[in-house]
């Protein structure tokens, strides 16, 4: 692997980590930075009747109301695991495992919800900066369960 590679690699690791630090943080603007401005972001789910996307955008400026949404829960956490990247000049494909945590509820009534993600993602090049060009979120499985207070 030429030192070019490496590095390019290790922006596109940067990018997707990125993406999971400004989702935890609810860091909406700095998580569509990250964006082509005509991404495309795609979520599947599944379990759903059908293997149609639960939701479909076409650009940057669409993902706010996405990434809005997390702010109903306390705290979130993303865990980003394995990735594996095909690499070009300026393009690169990848996927990436993903747990994503999510605390509902309040002090009284905390809820667990937990998503195994894996994000298929392509990413372009564009003046030395790596990003997403598409990303398809496939739900793999969902778990919601009660947290126990640890008095």
């Amino acid at each position: 692997m030429s030192p070019d590679e490496a590095a390019d690699r290790l922006a596109i690791r940067g990018l997707v980590d990125a993406y999971a630090h400004c989702a935890d943080r609810r860091d909406a603007k700095g998580q569509m930075a990250l964006f082509a401005h005509d991404a495309h972001f795609v979520v599947y789910y599944a379990d759903a009747p059908s293997s149609e996307p639960q939701l479909e955008l076409g650009s940057r400026d669409e993902l706010a109301a996405v990434f809005d949404d997390l702010n109903q829960y306390r705290a979130t956490t993303h865990f980003n695991g394995q990735s594996t990247f095909e690499m070009g000049d300026d393009w690169a494909t990848g996927e990436t495992y993903c747990l994503a945590h999510h605390i509902a509820g309040d002090d009284d009534a905390q809820t667990m919800f937990v998503a195994s993600i894996r994000y298929e993602d392509t990413f372009a090049k564009a003046d030395g900066t790596w990003l997403f060009a598409e990303r398809k979120l496939h739900v793999d499985w969902t778990d919601t369960y009660p947290l126990g207070r640890r008095d």
